[in-house]
């Protein structure tokens, strides 16, 4: 039963003539539902199921209800309206003077200028007659939109940005760099090539629709074997339960760092982004610098998991791993450390375990990790009401969302680098784009169970609980302030996932003796897979101590120096001085947990 559907039919006050479960009518008065209550209800969640997979998961509802909110305070603004025609014909007029001077040979300075992350039209060809006259009228039709879908009176910042954010997918549509008679570079290929590119491209687009139907993973992904060339870290599973194998890593070194650190990946995607080839693993960097490594890999779970919620995942999560690593490593805390929802979980876990006298942590690191998502970023564009219950449709019919529909969504927070630029690549140009383990992995997909995706959703993204102190964890709330142990933050600048200045938040709740910010170049993948050696990488690290007073992330970007190279050094760094000392290497397993099987194990396999 889905929280909308929860809330029509539970918890219902008893009043006279009624009992608990009563539907409420007229004058406050409750009576039971008709016999055909449940099967309308039933009736519409499975029409709802099957058209959220015709619309991507997009509610048409709210989509409609932004809309005419949009539209109505835009018709009740007269000012605005005269203000968007001014502005119309004043870009009318700056772009046909433009066109005109460049037809005359003139050497002139664009009329406007494209969004710094906007490459669409930064080659020399787009500078050349007639196609600087079409990308500079583009680029003035999609200013004046973004003048028609803000600063409207009335109209709330979050209807503003869904309206803006739909406005500019729905134009970027029809972008003359994905129209082939209008795009110099297709246009040059197919002429000098005789239109062998589109050819080719045809024949891309059809394997390519082939392996999504079946299922498949793209083009070049086959090369990237788990267990073969990427999680290839020795190790052993030590623990298996109905959520995670548990990977203890074989140590590599004489001595090790007394506290072992356990890795939380988020069950969004398969823990190996932190061990991919051998050369750009963070599992096997950590080991090489003498630290026990434990990770948890994740089941991915199927229909019959619909009702695994949160704290299914806390539980049998990183509680159950704590236990087998106290067993192997007795009388040691653990460094422990969550990456993306695996963080948010484990600072969760964290606060939960120092509310209940829990002290088995060392310390606290968290890897492009929001705990407030008051500021998530766009995927808040995604969150409503209407789009939570119409996903809950969906997850009820099958029960888990699926990780091409998670896929789908990621795709299009920046759909002029991962559709729009591919397209042209690959089927305009006729051109395939070499695959990377990073790509081959983000291809290897997972699902999320239905309890567990809703109560996400809701109480972290709709409600924010977490932050506002109503998150609870055995029927009690948890406060992060209760976390006192050192964190470590990692946000990466061009994450559009968790913008970095959402991760910077934890300074406003933790209460912890210090808490160490680092934000490096890349984006929410990227800028964690962030070897040493790594070209053009660089990191800006602070430690804020108790006692010290709150710098904004604006001031602290601009006041703190930035350091040239990984950020993995310094973060291993950091664990080093918190660890007690250097001791032998604990065995592989225990008498309690003996090894199950080599890693990677079994469960990062499972399709």
């Amino acid at each position: 039963m889905s929280e909308t559907e929860r809330r029509r039919t539970e918890n219902r006050p008893a009043t006279a003539g009624g009992s608990a479960g009563d539907v409420p009518c007229a004058g406050g008065i409750y009576e039971r539902p008709t016999p055909g209550h449940y099967s309308a209800l039933a009736m519409d969640r499975a029409y709802k199921a099957s058209l959220a997979r015709t619309t991507g998961g997009i509610s048409p509802a709210g989509l409609a209800t932004t809309t005419f909110e949009w539209f109505a305070h835009l018709a009740l603004s007269p000012g605005k309206q005269v203000e968007l025609a001014e502005k119309a014909a004043r870009k009318t007029l700056r772009g046909w003077r433009h066109a005109m001077e460049v037809g005359f040979g003139r050497d002139v300075e664009p009329c406007i200028e494209p969004l710094p992350q906007d490459r669409r039209f930064s080659g020399e060809a787009w500078q050349q007659w007639p196609y600087n006259v079409i990308s500079q009228s583009f680029l003035l039709q999609q200013q004046w939109l973004h003048n028609a879908t803000t600063d409207i009176d009335g109209l709330s910042a979050s209807t503003e940005r869904v309206v803006s954010f739909v406005a500019r997918q729905m134009l970027d549509h029809f972008s003359p760099s994905n129209i082939p008679w209008l795009n110099p570079e297709v246009a040059r290929t197919t002429a000098e090539q005789g239109g062998a590119n589109l050819v080719r491209g045809w024949h891309n687009w059809l394997a390519d629709w082939e392996r999504t139907v079946a299922g498949r993973p793209p083009v070049g992904a086959e090369a990237y074997r788990v267990g073969d060339n990427v999680a290839v870290t020795p190790g052993k599973v030590v623990y298996r339960n109905r959520l995670i194998e548990l990977i203890q890593y074989q140590p590599v070194t004489k001595q090790v760092h007394a506290e072992p650190v356990l890795i939380v990946p988020a069950w969004i995607m398969k823990y190996y982004i932190l061990d991919l080839s051998p050369e750009n693993s963070l599992v096997r960097y950590l080991v090489s610098q003498g630290h026990t490594v434990f990770m948890i890999s994740w089941r991915n779970p199927t229909s019959e998991d619909r009702d695994l919620g949160m704290a299914d995942y806390r539980r049998h999560g990183p509680m159950a791993a704590l236990d087998v690593i106290n067993d192997i490593v007795p009388d040691r805390k653990v460094h422990a450390v969550g990456y993306c929802l695996g963080g948010t979980l484990m600072s969760i876990t964290a606060a939960a375990m120092a509310r209940d006298g829990d002290d088995r942590l060392a310390s606290l690191t968290t890897l492009a990790t929001q705990v407030d998502f008051t500021e998530a970023g766009e995927l808040m564009l995604f969150i409503s009401e209407s789009e939570v219950a119409y996903l809950e449709n969906m997850m009820w019919d099958q029960g888990y969302l699926d990780g091409y529909q998670m896929a789908g969504a990621f795709q299009i927070l920046r759909s002029n680098d991962l559709i729009w630029s591919r397209m042209l690549r690959n089927y305009l140009l006729g051109e395939r784009q070499p695959m990377n383990d990073l790509m081959a992995w983000n291809a290897d997909l997972t699902r999320m169970p239905y309890r567990m995706h809703s109560e996400y959703l809701r109480r972290l993204f709709l409600n924010n609980e977490l932050a506002t102190g109503r998150y609870t964890v055995d029927d009690r709330p948890v406060a992060l302030s209760d976390i006192h142990v050192p964190i470590f933050a990692v946000g990466t600048v061009k994450d559009h996932v968790a913008p970095w200045r959402s991760v910077y938040k934890i300074h406003l709740f933790a209460d912890a003796e210090e808490v160490t910010f680092l934000l490096t170049t890349g984006g929410h993948n990227a800028g964690i897979v962030s070897e040493p050696g790594h070209p053009r990488r660089s990191y800006q690290m602070r430690t804020h101590r108790e006692g010290e007073t709150y710098i904004d992330p604006e001031t602290w970007r601009g006041t703190t120096p930035s350091n040239s190279g990984s950020w993995w050094p310094a973060w291993q760094a950091w664990l080093a001085e918190r660890s007690s000392g250097r001791v032998a290497p604990p065995s592989l397993g225990s008498d309690a947990y003996p090894p199950v099987t080599d890693a990677p194990g079994v469960y990062v396999r499972q399709p």
